[in-house]
């Protein structure tokens, strides 16, 4: 017998034993298995977006450093890591930040996180020591955000150990702040997702941890030790079950550039799970921010925002928290955008190899459908995913899917080489009727290239009006795909500055009305896997040659701009209209 999620709600206390007896009864990653979907025959139409790998000619050559490369001992090693587009020197190009993580044994040399420049002509200056930014260790992800508002973006990065917060000191560099700030742990902790939020609404923006398990090597079991430490008969890596679940955080901006611990007076903490990318956005569209998070091997969570300082989590009755069966996913990375043209805020979640990735539609009062088949996403079940995103790959007017894949079990593919440690990337092609098709070698060899990938971005880093994607991969330099579109519909990308609200205007919701519906996107601080996009939100608008566009600020206040011509770069500022572009160079 098969339930939807909002009837399995029903049966509660039963619902909870049956999570745990499989929790104990299996592998170490959720078992939930789904048969792929028939692929139907090709549409035939042609997909206007082609993606090149240029990272090597635009100066991304140095590895990224984490874990085992023939094998992994422990977890840790296997997680990765996510990847930032900022603009940290506010010139209007995208700079690049992208994390790394160590070695059991030790790190190579110049092992590092990395910061990179844009030198506006299709390449990077790396720039980490001068900005102060070098750092060994377990990085885990980003984000980005001005807490201070001071107008220079700031950096979180979380690690296994302790969690950094980098401020930007306006000259191009920054100043690791986290004890001053109040962010330092008593012990080690697994840092995972990140998000800064205004949570209260008060202009400072607040920042929520995901925490993924409470892990020491000391007390770690190794591979074969347990039920948890076997996948399909072979030995790997232990966990996330079998270990103990991280605790999440939340931490209140004190607006003097410090921060308060308010996890257990919020409604936070009291909610366990292997927490993994973070998402703020506004999904009930009410005005205040609610918390989004993509859980691995346990129920996915979603705050809802009480306005009042506290949260109640809804995961499961809203419908995002298991798959349509009532069970526990490996949930990963998370999309956030609108596929269908209602004007509401959908995701995209990422989960295990043997199981589909889930779409879940919004009706626009924070409950969510699941249309992984109808949509025919779950065409695609061969792959462990990571980084999404829902975003207009070729501007047609349709937001597109797409997402990176690589294994945590290098050791498999030996014995099963089907489950390959190297796997493509994918494109679900959004064709305008609320389905989609999976497109690898059409979208260009960027996108067919195996690696063992984990975050990505989305972002344009050339100014020249489409989409490009930032990914991290294991152990071999990252890539940088850069979008060529032929037959280029319109786009328009808006930017925001917030006066009473934020600085960076986190947490916004943005709807853009054109010939094929109105479109939502919100401007997030993490999404993808561990990840943080462009801040200019990007629209594409197929033969629509204007728009109008609502705006709504995380202060209350609503906005409409009418007429809005497309094919440009338009900056918005709160209570003050439209400003002069910051270093955009396209007309």
């Amino acid at each position: 017998m098969k339930y939807t999620r909002r009837a399995f709600v029903l049966y509660g206390m039963g619902a909870a034993a049956c999570w745990s007896a499989r929790r104990l009864a299996a592998q170490g990653v959720a078992t939930h298995r789904a048969k792929p979907l028939a692929r139907p025959a090709p549409s035939g139409r042609p997909f206007n977006a082609q993606f090149a790998d240029v990272a090597a000619d635009a100066g991304l050559q140095d590895p990224v450093i984490y874990g085992g490369v023939e094998s992994k001992k422990y977890i840790l090693e296997a997680t990765g890591c996510g990847c930032a587009f900022l603009d940290f020197d506010n010139d209007g190009w995208m700079d690049i930040f992208l994390l790394s993580g160590t070695r059991l044994e030790g790190s190579p040399p110049g092992t590092t996180n990395r910061l990179y420049k844009n030198n506006r002509d299709g390449t990077f200056s790396d720039v980490t020591g001068k900005a102060g930014l070098h750092r060994e260790g377990w990085a885990c992800g980003v984000c980005i955000g001005d807490y201070n508002n001071d107008g220079f973006d700031d950096i979180f990065c979380t690690y296994f150990g302790q969690n950094v917060l980098y401020r930007n000191n306006g000259d191009g560099t920054f100043t690791d702040v986290t004890k001053s700030a109040g962010l330092l742990n008593d012990q080690p902790r697994w840092g995972a997702g990140c998000s800064f939020l205004d949570y209260n609404r008060d202009g400072h923006l607040d920042l929520f941890v995901s925490n993924y398990v409470r892990f020491s090597f000391e007390h770690a079991p190794v591979p074969g030790e347990n039920i948890n430490c076997n996948w399909k008969g072979i030995p790997v890596e232990c966990g996330p079950r079998g270990l103990p679940m991280g605790r999440h955080s939340l931490y209140r901006n004190n607006s003097d550039g410090t921060f308060t611990d308010v996890s257990h007076q919020a409604g936070i903490a009291k909610s366990e799970t292997y927490g993994m990318t973070v998402v703020g956005a506004d999904f009930d569209e009410d005005g205040w921010p609610d918390i989004y998070v993509a859980s691995d091997s346990t129920p996915s969570l979603l705050f809802m925002n009480n306005h009042d300082g506290t949260f109640r989590e809804e995961g499961v009755v809203r419908g995002v928290a298991l798959s349509d069966d009532g069970m526990e996913q490996a949930g990963m990375g998370v999309g956030v955008g609108d596929y269908d043209l209602d004007g509401h805020l959908d995701l995209f979640k990422t989960h295990f190899a043997d199981d589909a990735n889930g779409l879940y539609r919004n009706d626009g009062k924070g409950y969510f459908d699941d249309m992984t088949r109808s949509s025919r996403v779950g065409v695609e079940t061969r792959y462990v995913c990571w980084g999404a995103g829902i975003t207009d790959l070729d501007n047609d007017g349709y937001p597109d899917l797409f997402m990176v894949t690589g294994n945590v079990y290098p050791e498999v593919e030996r014995k099963l080489p089907h489950y390959a440690n190297k796997t493509p990337r994918a494109v679900f092609r959004n064709l305008g009727n609320r389905t989609f098709e999976e497109l690898v070698e059409v979208a260009g060899p960027g996108v067919a290239a195996p690696h063992c990938s984990r975050g990505c971005a989305f972002g344009d880093f050339d100014n020249d009006g489409d989409v490009d994607i930032l990914i991290v991969n294991l152990n071999e330099p990252p890539s940088l795909l850069r979008n060529d579109v032929s037959e280029k519909g319109n786009w328009i990308k808006v930017r925001l500055e917030g006066v009473k609200s934020n600085r960076t205007a986190i947490g916004a919701r943005i709807l853009v009305h054109y010939g094929a519906g109105t479109q939502a996107q919100a401007v997030v601080s993490q999404s993808s896997f561990y990840s943080c996009n462009d801040p200019r939100l990007h629209f594409g608008l197929g033969a629509s040659t204007a728009v109008d566009i609502d705006v709504y600020w995380p202060s209350g206040l609503h906005e409409v701009f009418k007429r809005i011509s497309a094919n440009q770069l338009v900056t918005l500022r709160e209570g003050v209209g439209r400003v002069k572009n910051r270093g955009w160079s396209k007309a």
